[in-house]
């Protein structure tokens, strides 16, 4: 068992001889940077730090939690005398993502990436991270259908807050070199995508889900079906359920 195995054990109290799979492992690594980094985001907080500081601490926490090496595949080389990003992250020689970092005590929105959104669309990237240390954002520019793009917020994390631990822990795991090179940022784009009102109202009036509704509705009343009760419950959930313009 090697010291990253052991570390994620020895957190969670669970030592066994079964390998862990590779994202136990980087989850484990994610909690231990946050847990790692706490202290010194606190300090940052308590001074309002400048975002030179907070640079030092988002580095830090790309390198140690992220698993993205700051000599090989983060660099400052799009900072410029006037506007420019703070960092951007590099695989295998394409711009991955454009990173900006505001001072930790600066709230977050999203025109604080009109220069990476810019860059992005230049380089052929389609992501961006926004961060002030404390509070993550990770952005997917979706393709508007006019030659540009739309900022879509797919991760949000905030590590200030206690009760979201786990959700940031679980948030922040997608955006690993690991999580990256196995698929599942994209993964949780697509999601995310799926989860939106229009295609949610689509499944809603699927075979799958007018079925159920009829198999409910059935046993609830005793009524043993009749010809075209199916499209009587999709007709329904058409035009009263379903808030009208999310079909096509």
């Amino acid at each position: 068992m090697d010291a990253e195995e052991t570390q994620v054990m020895a957190r969670t109290g669970e030592f066994t001889s079964t390998t862990l799979s590779w994202d136990t492992a980087v989850h484990g690594r994610v909690a231990a940077a946050v847990d790692r980094l706490s202290g010194p985001l606190n300090d940052l907080i308590e001074r309002d730090a400048n975002d030179g500081d907070t640079r030092m601490l988002v580095a830090d926490f790309f390198s140690v939690g992220l698993n993205f090496s700051k000599y090989q595949d983060m660099t400052t080389e799009y900072r410029t005398s006037g506007d420019s990003i703070d960092y951007a992250l590099v695989l295998e020689g394409e711009l991955f993502a454009p990173v900006e970092v505001r001072r930790v005590g600066q709230d977050l929105d999203q025109r604080n990436i009109q220069m990476a959104r810019r860059l992005a669309a230049e380089k052929g990237a389609e992501w961006v991270v926004l961060t002030n240390g404390r509070l993550w954002r990770v952005y997917h520019l979706r393709p508007d259908g006019d030659g540009g793009n739309r900022p879509v917020e797919v991760i949000s994390a905030d590590l200030t807050d206690p009760e979201a631990y786990h959700r940031n822990i679980d948030a922040l795991f997608h955006i690993t070199r690991e999580a990256i090179e196995h698929g599942r940022l994209d993964a949780l784009r697509r999601w995310r995508e799926a989860v939106e009102a229009a295609p949610v109202a689509e499944v809603l009036r699927g075979d799958a889900v007018v079925e159920t509704v009829r198999a409910e509705l059935r046993a609830a009343t005793g009524h043993p079906g009749h010809a075209g009760d199916a499209d009587e419950v999709r007709r329904l959930l058409a035009e009263e359920v379903i808030t009208r313009g999310l079909l096509a």
